[in-house]
């Protein structure tokens, strides 16, 4: 499940996952941000997971895939700032081992510190 989450500073967007996300639900979060895009905005983007995130199903992964390089690579200098808030292990792994790959500034919170991490999307000093 996705759920878009509010009072963000201009610029950003956020969203808290669920389950396993599916391709439908995928784009609940890609589209909004590939309208900021298409408007020439510079986006910060926030993921929190929830104690029971899975990840993608076959389907969002897929579409993943394909947005990296529309959304990350043609777009790489209209992202400023992505913040993950997790407590997985798994994907602070790939984070630490793939992070470089990401467009803009990324960081990693822990759980609790939502309103931390929507401050540094801000660009204030956390």
């Amino acid at each position: 499940m996705v759920e878009r989450l509010a009072d963000f500073p201009p610029g950003a967007i956020g969203f808290r996952v669920s389950g396993t996300i599916t391709r439908d639900e995928y784009h609940e979060m890609l589209d909004p941000v590939m309208e900021m895009l298409n408007r020439g905005e510079k986006v910060s983007f926030l993921v929190e997971t929830t104690p029971d995130f899975r990840g993608l199903d076959l389907g969002a992964l897929w579409e993943d895939v394909k947005a990296a390089g529309s959304v990350g690579l043609k777009g790489r200098s209209s992202w400023e700032r992505i913040a993950v808030v997790t407590d997985k292990d798994w994907m602070r792994h790939a984070i630490s081992g793939f992070g470089w790959l990401s467009p803009g500034e990324l960081r990693v919170f822990e759980p609790g510190q939502l309103d931390e991490a929507k401050t540094w999307l801000g660009g204030r000093a956390a």
